[in-house]
């Protein structure tokens, strides 16, 4: 069974701390903005869908203690934690589909009590979360009707399901294949800089009862020439609307294997993440980092 990512409990938020992952399983509690931009800048909850909800329930508490009645002033707390959150991520598209969502909430409603308003807003961000599982269940199900028993996969990063709230993108057909009596073998990319996949991927398809071998990032070439690999299904963070892919590092390189060696390399992901402002894959900024 997935690990949940994100949940509503006594009035905060609690995350699953994936840079801590796989020595340890903590979880932590968010109590106010800062710890949540801080949390998604510095990786602690990750992955597109997981940043959107996690986003949502930011610009929450940003504007919970706000104690005014003046419609105005709330309205401004609104959009200024809305834009804070925005800043946290710029890559993923899911935060900016999260905080839009939102902004349609308060738009749409006829509420002009501040405190309803944010019984309002708390009501969407939790309904997000029943609708990533939703829509990730469905993605499992249409993926794992393509993996057949004693397939070989290869996956890069992580687009599990602690890069959601709970069952994943690319690995949900790999789940529900294992849950349906399907023998796989899942080859995972190490994903460095940050070694998404040898922490967190090679956790969760382990923690599911999924035979993986985990590999350097160098080592795809030769897995795909070598090992009979029948798919590779992949995560991804934007989408423009030609169908180009924005992902972890080292993804554009799986596509290029791919196509060399004539395996079908797939991108699971949600709506969200087609981003209607980006034409193709040059519209959409990526984010560099120093360390």
């Amino acid at each position: 069974m997935p690990v949940p990512t994100i949940r509503w409990e006594d009035g905060r938020v609690i995350i699953i701390d994936q840079t801590r992952l796989p020595l340890e399983e903590v979880y932590i509690p968010i109590e106010n903005i800062h710890q949540m931009w801080e949390a998604i800048k510095k990786l602690r909850i990750r992955g597109a869908p997981a940043i959107g909800i996690a986003g949502a329930f930011g610009v929450y508490l940003g504007i919970k203690d706000y104690f005014g009645k003046d419609l105005d002033g709330f309205l401004e707390a609104f959009e200024q934690s809305c834009r804070y959150i925005e800043s946290s991520r710029p890559t993923a598209v899911n935060l900016f589909w999260a905080t839009a969502e939102l902004r349609k909430t308060v738009k749409d409603t006829e509420e002009k009590k501040t405190e309803k308003l944010k019984e309002i807003i708390l009501k969407r961000c939790i309904r997000m979360i029943d609708e990533d599982n939703e829509v990730c269940l469905t993605i499992g199900k249409n993926g794992e009707k393509l993996i057949k028993d004693g397939y070989t996969l290869l996956t890069h990063c992580n687009a599990g399901g602690l890069a959601t709230a709970m069952y994943g993108t690319a690995l949900s057909p790999m789940f529900l294949a294992r849950q349906n009596g399907k023998n796989i073998h899942v080859y995972v990319d190490e994903t460095r800089p940050l070694l998404q996949g040898a922490r967190i991927t090679t956790w969760e398809l382990l923690h599911a009862g999924i035979k993986t071998t985990l590999i350097t990032d160098n080592m795809a070439a030769s897995v795909l020439k070598n090992k009979n690999v029948d798919m590779i299904i992949v995560g991804a963070d934007r989408i423009a609307m030609n169908g180009d892919t924005a992902n972890k590092i080292g993804t554009l390189m799986l596509g290029v294997l791919a196509k060399e060696f004539g395996v079908p390399l797939y991108v699971a992901a949600p709506i969200s993440t087609f981003d209607p402002e980006a034409e193709t894959g040059d519209d959409i900024p990526i984010e560099e980092r120093d360390r």
